[in-house]
């Protein structure tokens, strides 16, 4: 299934037993604990579904919980489940079984970095927590890393008990500038990668905010993924014509949604994604993968958000799709 390089995936058909009656247009995140159990956090009906390895239904919280503009989860060493709901401007953490333990974020409340609610343009600072954030990364040492976001251009570090630490970040495409910082991973030496989304790269830095590397071999990058063995996993979005870059400009050929895993170095080790975009192991619209203890990877797609809803593909393409290494 993949395209290029020395690693292989192939796709899982079929994997998923959603339970009569439930639906998700959107999967916006994955996650795995430590029994490798799937969490996956949908936006239609926004609720946090849980399966076991073999995509058995285990079961649902977070119904009337969470807004439609649910964003991102994350599994801690712990088993803590961490939910990024930037319609909210909070990420709050929760028990395996979905109850709440701690809040970031002042609920229904953003931050003020002159957005205007739509465009990136419009953000004029870096601003405090929150301003629709979107994902959470947790570190070897405990820290929490929020990316921040949609309506702003900030990561954001907190201790383990939700103490601010420390922000950076600008709207720009500099050094430790952000297009909305979308996707965040810690890697096992602390640095902390950042996918700049809307700036076409990775930004690397330091646990303390210092800029260290940028790797530019990615589109749209959404979510980033570090496996056990350092494998560096990257969700990719589609480049529609007629879209803008905030590195290449105009966009003036179709880039389909694609999946690539990278050493810690940034050499590439696999890619693949292709224009049918609805086709097992293809992708629409990746937006967060996760890798469990046996290398099969996962990949949640929001697919009704980016493309359903205006027609461009048919209602039942694909939102969650499980792929088993097979090299």
């Amino acid at each position: 299934m993949a395209t290029v390089g020395e690693i292989r995936y192939a796709v899982v058909p079929g994997w998923e037993q959603l339970p009569a009656g439930f639906q998700h247009r959107d999967v916006c995140g994955v996650a795995v604990d430590s029994r490798d159990q799937v969490y996956i956090i949908t936006r239609d009906a926004a609720r946090v579904i849980v399966y076991d390895r073999e995509g058995r239904f285990l079961r649902s919280w977070g119904e009337g919980i969470f807004t439609a503009r649910t964003h991102g989860i994350t599994v801690g060493p712990d088993d803590a489940v961490y939910c990024v709901d930037d319609g909210d401007h909070t990420v709050r953490k929760f028990t395996p079984d979905g109850r709440l333990l701690l809040t970031l974020g002042t609920s229904g409340v953003p931050s003020e970095t002159g957005y205007d609610g739509q465009s990136l343009d419009s953000i004029q600072r870096g601003g405090p927590p929150f301003n629709r954030p979107t994902n959470l990364a947790v570190a070897p040492s405990g820290d929490l890393y929020v990316t921040d976001g949609y309506g702003n251009c900030r990561v954001h570090q907190f201790s383990a008990d939700g103490t601010l630490i420390r922000s950076w970040g600008e709207p720009g495409n500099g050094p430790g500038q952000f297009h909305l910082p979308h996707g965040i991973a810690v890697a096992p030496d602390g640095r902390v990668f950042v996918a700049d989304r809307e700036n076409d790269r990775i930004q690397i830095f330091s646990p303390d905010g210092e800029f260290l590397d940028e790797w530019t071999d990615v589109q749209r990058p959404t979510q980033i993924c570090i496996d056990r063995e350092g494998l560096v996993h990257v969700s990719e979005l589609w480049w529609r014509p007629g879209q803008r870059s905030y590195r290449h400009g105009i966009i003036t050929d179709d880039r389909p949604g694609r999946v690539s895993v990278f050493d810690l170095d940034g050499v590439l080790l696999a890619r693949w994604g292709g224009p049918d975009r609805c086709a097992p192991g293809n992708f629409c619209a990746p937006h967060g993968l996760c890798v469990d203890s046996q290398d099969s990877l996962y990949v949640a797609e929001v697919t009704y958000t980016f493309a359903g809803r205006a027609g461009l593909v048919p209602p039942d393409c694909h939102t969650l799709q499980k792929f088993r290494r097979v090299s």
